[in-house]
């Protein structure tokens, strides 16, 4: 429980019951059990609600509809029987 042995344990109660004293001790123990429980009940409708939006905003991708057009042609180069054009020679 926490990492803490029973030693530990009856330690932090012994000090407690010196601290405290016997009429307030199970008075604090009662509180920070129910405000412990109160944080646990408060995080858990904190993260049922995040989750909640979390799935609502997942939106499924769009559907493309099928090309109804061909692509576009790749440009053709000259034919290989044409010999160069050189503008500085030609003119």
């Amino acid at each position: 429980m926490f990492g803490i042995g029973m030693t530990e344990l009856i330690v932090i109660f012994v000090i407690g019951l010196v601290v405290l004293g016997p009429k307030k001790l199970p008075e604090l123990a009662r509180t920070l059990g129910k405000s412990l429980a109160e944080f646990r009940r408060a995080s858990n409708d904190l993260r049922r609600e995040f989750m909640s939006v979390t799935e609502d905003a997942q939106i499924a991708p769009p559907v493309l509809a099928p090309r109804t057009t061909p692509p576009a042609a790749a440009p053709t180069e000259p034919p290989a029987s044409a010999p160069p054009v050189d503008p500085a020679r030609d003119g």
